[in-house]
């Protein structure tokens, strides 16, 4: 597929890059904006819909049928970012592509919604993984990898959680989702940048704990130590850092792996 497949995309992307297979989107567009930084500027996108080894958060393997599912990567440069608040770079991608996501869906009785933090969920189940690698040698650049199931039946996917838009009967324009996600990516970063990392002020902090299904929910964490909290999840901190009450005490989660067990009471 070439990437005049993609012209809504190409609008708004400097450079849109289609390859018909990889192993790795991030791999390859990390490489390749720390060798040729000025050919990779901000918004650059690296896709294919044959990715046979990409990788999740907690280095989990993340593979597909070839053409069921939408691997992107977007090179985004974050200069005016201060460093303390690059934190909230992968949870701006979670929001944009939430938003991408559920603008595929009106007129249906489906939801999109941003579990913490940065899986996107349909009715509940995973439709979309991002996970944000560092460039070498770009202290400014990051890599931002999206995983989209699309044409994925439900019989092909991976665990009962997941979901495609083919499992909910659901045609996607991936064009147009591209784009959209590509023009709420770049307004949060930008919003960011303005107000010197204070996502607050920026209206960042508002919109993510908006779009978050987690929040008010129980849930368990798989904390990178391998120990696991279980309570409520109650709010975001002004780090992007999910907050977890179990009985008065709070714990500030920044990296873990999240169940939604039951509503909480």
């Amino acid at each position: 597929m070439h990437s005049d497949a993609y012209p809504r995309t190409g609008a708004i992307s400097p450079r849109v890059k289609v390859v018909v297979s990889t192993g790795s989107t991030n791999e390859d567009a990390a490489a390749a904006a720390s060798s040729d930084p000025t050919a990779w500027p901000h918004l650059s996108v690296l896709l294919t819909t044959d990715q046979t080894a990409g990788r999740g958060r907690l280095d989990r393997a993340w593979t597909t049928p070839p053409g069921s599912a939408l691997a992107v990567s977007v090179v985004v440069r974050i200069p005016g970012i201060p460093v303390a608040a690059r934190g909230w770079v992968p949870l701006v991608a979670g929001a944009a592509m939430t938003r991408a996501i559920g603008a595929q869906l009106r007129g249906s009785a489906h939801t999109a919604t941003l579990k913490w933090p940065n899986d996107v969920l349909v009715d509940g189940g995973k439709i979309c993984g991002i996970l944000a690698v560092a460039v070498t040698g770009e202290p400014d650049a990051v890599v931002i990898g999206s995983g989209v199931n699309t044409r994925m039946t439900r019989a092909d996917l991976p665990v009962d959680t997941a979901t495609s838009f083919a499992a909910i009967g659901r045609d996607v324009d991936e064009d147009r989702l591209l784009a959209d996600y590509l023009v709420a990516l770049d307004e949060q970063l930008a919003a960011l940048a303005a107000a010197h990392g204070d996502a607050a002020t920026a209206g960042v902090h508002g919109e993510i704990e908006a779009l978050c299904s987690t929040l008010g929910l129980e849930v368990r964490v798989s904390l990178p130590d391998g120990s696991t909290l279980e309570g409520r999840a109650q709010r975001l901190d002004r780090d992007g850092r999910l907050v977890v009450v179990t009985a008065t005490v709070e714990t500030a989660v920044s990296a873990g792996d999240v169940v939604h067990v039951r509503p909480a009471r």
